[in-house]
């Protein structure tokens, strides 16, 4: 049987996380877990998962970033962008943990 592909887990990972990111916990890991089986192996799963738990973040920071902006009115819309990308990168390393720790426990399940 050949190496599943990292690329491929991450995109199979950041589309499950686009649909289940909004489960607190649960959503993250269980993206990562079917990036790092698709990834096979627990290296490669690791690094499927933390790639397709960074692009959700970075997703979720840009949307936030975005109804930040929209929020806050037209003068307040630098501080509305500031607070959002803010928020942004704090989901961005919950996210990206979460998924990665997913993806090394789907990849070694798999591997």
């Amino acid at each position: 049987m050949g190496r599943g592909s990292i690329a491929l887990g991450a995109l199979a990972g950041f589309a499950l996380l686009v649909l289940l990111g909004w489960v607190p916990v649960l959503g993250p890991i269980a993206a990562g877990v079917v990036a790092g089986a698709i990834a096979r192996g627990a290296l490669r799963g690791l690094l499927a998962g933390l790639l397709a738990g960074t692009l959700g973040a970075l997703l979720l920071g840009a949307v936030l970033a975005l109804v930040g902006g929209l929020l806050a009115g037209l003068l307040g819309a630098l501080l509305g962008w500031l607070v959002g990308l803010g928020l942004g990168l704090v989901a961005l390393v919950g996210v990206a943990l979460l998924t990665a720790l997913g993806g090394l426990i789907g990849g070694a399940l798999r591997g």
